[in-house]
This record gives C-alpha cells, structure tokens and sequence, in this order.
C-alpha cells in the first residue's frame, strides 16, 4: 500500500488529468474529505456536481448520492469508487412496495427523503433533506402526506409540521444504534456539554437534544454555541471537519456504534483506481432520471428559510 501522502498526490493529480470533480460526503474517511474538492451533505454535493464545469464527477459516498447525480448532472460521468458502498435506509422501501402504498392512499402526496433510490424518487411528488423537510411538507396542498422511508425523520417532521402525516417503517441503522442511555451516560459525564443530533435518531434520543439539525446545521451550530463540549450524535466522520473548524472546542460522541460501514468502505485507493480505469460508473435509465429530477426540482423550489 502507498503512504498515504503519495496516494492524495496521486489523486490529485487524477483529477487534473481526468478533469474531474471529486466530492466527499461528511460522513466519509478523514483522508477521503482531506483529499476532496468539496464536502458537505449528499445534495448540496450533487447540486455542485451539475454547477461544475468538470467533466467527471467522482462521488464518495452511498450509491443513492451518486444516482442524485446522475440524475441533476445527466452529461456528466458520474463514478462511485465502490459500487457495493450501499444505503440500507435507502434499500428498505422498493418501487413495488412503494407503489402499493400509494394505492392505499389515492391523492396523497409521497415525500421522499434523499436517501432514497432514483427508482423510488421517480415515483414520488416530492424530495425532501433533513433540514427542509417540515417546509417540503408544509408547501403540499394535502391536509395529508406519506413520508418515506425514515420513521424517525418522519416522525420528527410530524411534531412540527401542519399536515396529517402517514410514513414508512424504515431507518438508520447507524444513527438508530444510538440509546438514551449513552446520551445520558454521556452528558452526566460532561456537565455543561450540549447535546445536537441528526432527526434520523430515534425520538426518545431527539427528546435528549439541546438540538436537532441536518450534518450542514451541525457545522453551524458548532460555530454558534458558546458550549466548549458538544456532544454530537450522528455519523462519526462528522468530527473531522467539526474540529478542524472548532479547535478550541471539544467534541464526544456518545457510543462508538455510530460508524457507517457503507460510508467508511471507499478509501484513497479506490479513488485512485476507479480514475485510472475510469470504472464503477452509474448512471440512472432516462425514464426514470426524468421523473426523479421533478420530484427534486419541486423541492428545490420550496422557498428556503434564513438558516438552511
């Protein structure tokens, strides 16, 4: 194996030669983020892959981020480094299961979260992120909604938003390994620690929370609190930039299971050689690109609010 200063110069220079963007999800390896052009949530990085003038993207993260891609930047050659990089949340809904769910509930808006297959998206009226979520289903003129397929984003989003809300039974595997015990082992271990995690949590988790936010709110709220220690209850690759941003200040998570197997698969090395070979290409079939993009583009016409 390469040291691992050779192998970033490698990619680098991968990059310049293939003219190619590459993109690093906050939840991937310190090195995958190090190396990047940009990290950040999965669509805030596909909106920058169909902003780039690049001609390749290479995505590190899950294969739904990657489709997400696809999907905005359909000129583009989009790779994911490891095909088998998968989301279980994502694999939990079907577009068969999905279908018969719509046909118990003729006219009812389906909101999709993110985390989902272009399959499933095109079968949707509507994307939604953790952070726009309430507003997604709130801009809906049904007095109802389905939500798919996080029941704890879901049900989050229900304590706020002014809809009738039905969901699917899917989740995090990561983020629901969390327990209220490790919270509350956690804050009686630091006093004075604030508590933020992510809505894919489940609630009895989130009813612990000084606060709840999307992996983007989390770098933010970081900054803003006047917490020297936050405790921090998502995906560990978050900590990376959390401390490279906040030095001063000291971040714990509460229970070493919150590792994504799937986002921790891709290395430097997959990177490399999905570049030199240009391989592990995804690319989503037009008919559903097409119906998957509406969906999105609806979203990403729901005004945002002053901190999204």
């Amino acid at each position: 194996m390469k040291a691992m200063e050779e192998l970033k110069k490698e990619v680098r220079s991968l990059l310049r030669e293939k003219d190619a963007l590459m993109l690093a999800h906050n939840y991937q390896r310190d090195e995958i983020q190090e190396t990047a052009d940009i990290t950040g949530d999965s669509l805030a990085l596909s909106q920058a892959a169909a902003d780039s003038p690049r001609k390749v993207i290479v995505f590190c993260g899950v294969h739904f981020m990657a489709e997400s891609a696809a999907i905005l930047a359909p000129e583009k050659t989009v790779i994911l480094p490891r095909l088998d990089a998968g989301c279980p949340m994502a694999d939990m809904i079907t577009p068969s299961e999905l279908a018969e769910e719509k046909k118990k509930r003729p006219g009812v808006p389906v909101v999709a979260y993110v985390n989902t297959t272009a399959a499933v998206k095109a079968l949707s009226d509507i994307c939604c992120t953790s952070a726009n979520a309430v507003r997604v289903v709130d801009s809906l003129p049904s007095e109802r909604v389905y939500m798919i397929p996080d029941r704890n984003l879901s049900h989050y989003v229900s304590l706020f938003a002014k809809k009738k809300m039905e969901w699917w039974n899917g989740f995090c595997p990561t983020h629901e390994r969390l327990t209220p015990a490790e919270v509350v082992r956690a804050k009686a271990e630091n006093p004075g620690a604030v508590f933020v995690c992510h809505p894919e949590c489940n609630p009895e988790v989130v009813k612990l929370a000084d606060h709840v936010c999307s992996t983007s709110g989390m770098y933010r709220f970081a900054r803003a609190t006047d917490a020297k220690t936050v405790i921090v209850g998502t995906e560990t690759g978050i900590l990376y930039r959390l401390k490279k941003e906040n030095p001063e200040k000291k971040f714990i998570l509460p229970s070493r299971a919150l590792i994504c197997p799937n986002m921790k698969l891709t290395a430097l090395e997959d990177v490399a050689l999905s570049l030199r070979e240009m391989k592990n290409i995804v690319t989503v079939p037009e008919d559903i690109r097409a119906r998957a993009k509406l969906a999105l583009d609806r979203m990403l016409k729901v005004p945002r609010d002053s901190t999204s």
